[in-house]
């Protein structure tokens, strides 16, 4: 089990006073050896919602899919986009049935969903156990967000911008990376505002002796 794939992981969620700012780092380990420097953690699942993941890859992956799936399914069922509460209650029933179904590989997946709809731009908590938290200020997980927190905690602000969020963002991570050796090689991050969700930084560190 331990040579499972996992993202190790420093995500983070920012609430902003236009929008929402998701993060995180780009290593993936397995035990204690890095398999992927390039890991994508900050996933853009339609024109409405965006996720980053910590845990199992291979869980994650599949959640991704089966998440996609429910949303379009639910779009043309009932005629509508569906909002960011519904999407989370959808994601969180997908992570409970995933924990609890019998297998050798006990599935474990930790989501950040931000998305937006008429009534605003919302960011949710999806704990692997399949609770659903909405967050009003910040949020971080994975390995390294105990040390992300410690940024958060000092330098957040409730009526901050995105653009100021974004940097926030980037030296919450860097501070994981410096600390956290399941969290490293880059950072990505995405804005999502009611105009559009966009990829704003995709940097990878390049480590030189």
């Amino acid at each position: 089990m331990e040579n499972q794939l996992k993202t190790g992981t420093t995500t983070i969620g920012i609430v902003c006073k236009d929008g929402v700012v998701l993060a995180a780092d780009r290593r993936a380990t397995a035990g204690h050896m890095i398999v992927d420097k390039r890991a994508e953690k900050v996933h853009i699942i339609s024109d409405n919602f965006a996720v980053t993941i910590a845990g199992t890859v291979s869980d994650a992956q599949l959640v991704i899919k089966l998440i996609r799936a429910e949303l379009k399914l639910k779009e043309v069922r009932t005629y509508q986009v569906p909002t960011t509460k519904e999407a989370a209650n959808l994601l969180g029933g997908l992570l409970y049935s995933n924990l609890r179904r019998p297998s050798m590989f006990p599935g474990i997946a930790h989501f950040l969903l931000a998305g937006k709809d008429n009534t605003g731009i919302h960011l949710y908590d999806l704990f692997p156990d399949g609770s659903v938290t909405k967050i009003s200020d910040y949020v971080s997980s994975g390995s390294g967000s105990v040390f992300a927190y410690g940024v958060l905690e000092t330098q957040f602000k409730p009526d901050m911008l995105t653009s100021e969020a974004v940097k926030l963002a980037v030296i919450a991570v860097n501070t994981a990376l410096q600390r956290d050796s399941c969290s490293g090689n880059g950072v990505d991050v995405i804005v999502v505002n009611n105009k559009d969700i966009r990829r704003v930084i995709q940097k990878e560190l390049v480590y030189q002796l």
